[in-house]
């Protein structure tokens, strides 16, 4: 079972997986985000722990080589740029 709780960076969850498709039944509940690029993160952040309550969506600034070598079912990162605004496509993982 998913932890839910929502954390900063939340104890990874894998389920065996390596790739977001992997993690969820097809068509059960989305693990991309490719129409947020663009839009602010904090709205982007919203909008996938909403349409994935299993995830928990952590907003990096591009360059601060911050993350996980672990893929985990459980966490998405936002890339954002200097204006805050998402940079590249959020999926999870």
């Amino acid at each position: 079972m998913v932890d839910t709780t929502k954390h900063p960076y939340p104890p990874c969850y894998n389920a065996g997986c390596d790739r977001p498709n992997c993690c969820y039944p097809p068509g059960s509940t989305r693990v991309e985000w490719p129409e947020l690029v663009g839009q602010s993160g904090e709205k982007a952040k919203a909008v996938i722990e909403k349409d994935n309550v299993d995830v928990t969506a952590i907003l990096v600034p591009v360059g601060k080589g911050v993350g996980f070598d672990d893929f985990c079912c459980n966490r998405v990162y936002v890339w954002i740029d200097k204006n805050g605004n998402v940079y590249q496509t959020p999926v999870v993982g």
